[in-house]
């Protein structure tokens, strides 16, 4: 877990990237895939990327464009996660934990983004 910055959206975006990174690095050298673990690893690190640039925007505008950003990122971090469970390449458990966790973390990114558009 990384260090707090009493974000909630930020800590919980990089303990996300940081798991994603640990699970890239296992299907990489337990598993042997490389293609799909590039796409995840991506996908996965670029929610935070854009929930940081979100934090600093210059303005409302951008605020809301980079967490729609965002959670757009999310989903397709979603989907490549079915495809390593559908796969086979993941088991039920390792898709379950990882999934729960991005779950909860665009719950806070619609959230924001929800009260934003307001």
């Amino acid at each position: 877990m990384a260090e707090p910055t009493n974000n909630i959206v930020l800590d919980k975006s990089l303990d996300f990237a940081l798991r994603i990174v640990k699970l890239c690095h296992y299907l990489n050298e337990d598993k042997r895939e490389f293609v799909l673990s590039k796409e995840l690893l991506i996908s996965g690190t670029n929610i935070g990327r854009h929930v940081k640039a979100a934090v600093g925007a210059e303005n409302r505008e951008v605020f809301i464009s980079e967490f729609g950003i965002a959670r757009r990122r999310a989903l397709e971090t979603e989907y490549w996660l079915l495809v390593l469970f559908h796969g086979e390449i993941l088991t039920e458990y390792e898709y379950n934990s990882i999934e729960n966790d991005r779950l909860e973390l665009v719950k806070v990114i619609s959230s924001i983004l929800s009260s934003s558009k307001k």
